[in-house]
């Protein structure tokens, strides 16, 4: 018994202190879109944030400005697919299925934007709506 309340106890503190682990903000400067560089493997530093464009109106112009950055690095001999990156505190995914957002780096992430069958970056319903009008069939000419 006293071995089991003990266990209990040494479980909750982990679980404590695993919940007040600071989580990391995405800076949050109007406009600025950033490039996130994560520390390596096993090292305590936090990410880095480097600016890569300013003056972006919406989210979506900073994910293709982390696009165009990383089809740059690729075509440099680069072998990273993957990029973060963020704007006004929230987090940007740049991936092979396309482009996600989050509030955190490690939360749940909304797609945006999905890649399309030549690689292009589209929203997720039009490329839906462009297969069913590749599917319909010809309507017949009107008088």
């Amino acid at each position: 018994m006293r071995r089991l309340l003990t266990l209990a106890l040494v479980v909750t503190a982990v679980a404590g202190l695993a919940a007040c682990e600071k989580r990391i903000e995405a800076p949050r400067e109007r406009g600025v879109c950033y490039s996130v560089q994560m520390p390596e493997e096993g090292a305590k530093t936090p990410p880095q944030f480097h600016v890569v464009a300013r003056d972006q109106p919406q989210i979506e112009f900073c994910a293709a400005r982390l696009e165009e950055m990383r089809q740059r690095f690729l075509r440099l001999g680069g072998s990273n697919r993957e990029i973060i990156g963020a704007y006004q505190g929230q987090y940007i995914f740049v991936e092979r299925r396309g482009v996600a957002f989050s509030q955190a780096l490690d939360g749940v992430r909304f797609m945006a934007l999905a890649r399309t069958g030549d690689g292009r970056l589209a929203i997720p319903g039009a490329i839906q709506r462009d297969i069913d009008a590749a599917q319909a069939p010809a309507s017949a000419p009107t008088k």
